[in-house]
């Protein structure tokens, strides 16, 4: 990645030197929303109740999938596991590193291919199972994620029902994406921050039906969810051995 298009890095490096900034996040409809990046820097205690539950569920070696500035990571390599965070931004593993995180590395979810047996967690919070793209990408990645992981391993994902929703921008999406032959909740998005501007890229949100579709044939099966009030929730996934 370009220096120059790491624009969701940059965020996080102004938010780490005490700056004030909001992540910006254009879609490619136009839409544009907004968020506080102090999530990314949040502590234990701080976090959503499904998220402490989710944590609850790791064992392990964890491989965690778009660390950003490390929280999860952080929290477990405290807890005695033996954690690896990677992200595609090189300024988010520059923070994860200045931070205290031991284990951390440039690479995006296409790089992952680790030796057999090399872990027993995968983690993929902050609605990070989106990585994922699309269905025909998220078929294959979890082939290869069965491959890199012991024999009882987890994937603890997190995602968003994107049919839990009034906002009509959002629904007229859902429309123009199905006629595409596209999966209703994969959103086309970028980050910006000033004059930097992120690639585009694809961000796959799921219902839980849509996830079992998609692990059907992989290797994996959903465990258990952990709901929350809205439409945020948590996969805990299992190998099928």
């Amino acid at each position: 990645m370009k220096p120059e298009e790491d624009a969701f890095g940059q965020k996080l490096w102004a938010a780490y030197k005490g700056e004030q900034v909001f992540e910006i996040v254009e879609r490619d409809d136009r839409y544009i929303d907004a968020m506080s990046l102090k999530g990314y820097f949040s502590d234990y205690g701080e976090w959503h109740t499904i998220e402490q539950k989710g944590m609850e569920f790791v064992k392990e070696r964890v491989l965690d999938i778009g660390c950003g500035a490390g929280r999860h990571s952080l929290y477990l390599q405290k807890k005695g596991f033996d954690v690896l965070g990677i992200d595609i931004s090189p300024l988010a593993i520059k923070i994860c590193k200045l931070r205290g995180l031991n284990k951390a590395k440039i690479m995006s979810i296409e790089e992952v291919n680790f030796k057999s047996d090399s872990f027993d967690t995968i983690i993929m919070m902050g609605n990070n199972f989106g990585l994922f793209g699309s269905f025909k990408k998220a078929k294959r990645l979890l082939r290869r994620f069965h491959k890199i992981t012991s024999e009882d391993s987890l994937i603890i994902a997190e995602t968003r029902d994107p049919y839990k929703t009034d906002n009509p921008a959002h629904l007229e999406y859902h429309t123009l994406n199905k006629k595409k032959g596209r999966m209703g909740g994969q959103v086309r998005i970028r980050s910006r921050f000033r004059k930097y501007i992120g690639r585009w890229f694809d961000y796959l949100m799921v219902s839980k039906k849509e996830m079992k579709k998609i692990l059907e044939g992989t290797g994996w099966k959903t465990k258990q969810f952990i709901d929350s009030e809205d439409a945020q929730y948590i996969a805990i996934i299992e190998k099928v051995t």
